[in-house]
């Protein structure tokens, strides 16, 4: 029986955009936002915290395209301005086909879409498409469209969950059922590999000043025997953890709740955990006996 610990995940504010990616091909919106989603695992060493959140089939798209909606997550605007700039930019602009929609109303706003229409070097045009004020920039391919304002509001970073099991493929199996079912929430993403986290770390180092964080060894099986302070049952030899942010507090606790049902139903799984600081990182508790 898998023992659920009665303890919480430690949330906090930040700073996010909500984009729909299109293209003429359900492979190519797909590509354009893994793309513009790379390079954003965790805000302790990468400048966003970024993942696909959904599927949008052509029959809920704007231009009857297939796409995928994509958060991109910083904990300042300014510096989520510029996340959104570089990578839609650099990621979406580039890729075959595209075109970028805006999927957040807030009364906060940036004008991406006006600022990226720059690259047009004066044959840019402001036009009204699918029912909204875009921008059109000639490349290449054709014209690339893209909507002149992009909402910003607060959300919710920091569910984590930790799973241990007897082995690492039981530990893995788990973890990738918990992703799953995440993926089924509407609103939330999972910015770590395939959504999951094989190296989970503590705030800074027990013996080297300049790291900003290290390796969390009281949850390494390899060195529960040494480590004094282990968090792991003696059973356990394969540890994940699953890091998701979300828009709002009810999804990250909805993702919270389907992550460790769909955890449960994983054999050899002894015990499911969460990361917290004591209410020092952030002001939100999602406990796991919810």
């Amino acid at each position: 029986m898998t023992v659920i610990d009665d303890t919480y995940a430690e949330a906090f504010n930040t700073k996010v955009a909500h984009l729909l990616v299109t293209a003429t091909t359900k492979q190519l919106a797909y590509i354009a936002a893994t793309e513009a989603t790379g390079f954003a695992t965790s805000f302790i060493g990468c400048p966003a915290e970024a993942g696909i959140d959904e599927y949008i089939p052509p029959s809920r798209t704007p231009d009857n395209r297939p796409g995928y909606s994509i958060m991109i997550c910083q904990n300042k605007t300014e510096a989520l301005e510029e996340q959104l700039l570089e990578r839609v930019g650099q990621c979406i602009l580039t890729a075959p086909t595209t075109r970028v929609y805006n999927l957040l109303e807030s009364d906060k706003q940036t004008n991406l879409g006006y600022k990226l229409a720059f690259f047009a070097d004066g044959y840019q045009e402001k036009v009204e498409a699918y029912g909204k004020d875009m921008y059109k920039i000639p490349v290449m391919s054709g014209d690339f469209l893209i909507e002149e304002n992009f909402g910003i509001t607060d959300a919710v970073a920091g569910g984590n969950l930790f799973i241990m099991a007897k082995t690492q493929q039981s530990a893995l199996a788990a973890a990738q059922a918990a992703v799953n079912s995440i993926s089924e929430v509407s609103g939330v993403i999972t910015p770590f590999p395939g959504g999951i986290v094989a190296s989970g770390s503590k705030v800074g180092s027990k013996k080297y000043k300049f790291m900003n964080a290290t390796t969390n060894e009281e949850y390494c099986p390899t060195l529960k025997d040494t480590v004094e302070d282990t968090k792991l049952p003696s059973e356990v030899n394969g540890v994940y953890e699953i890091v998701f942010d979300g828009l709002t507090l009810d999804a990250v606790k909805e993702a919270t709740q389907k992550a460790i049902n769909a955890i449960k139903t994983v054999p050899d799984v002894v015990k499911v955990s969460a990361g917290n600081y004591g209410g020092s990182l952030g002001k939100y508790k999602i406990n796991l006996l919810e």
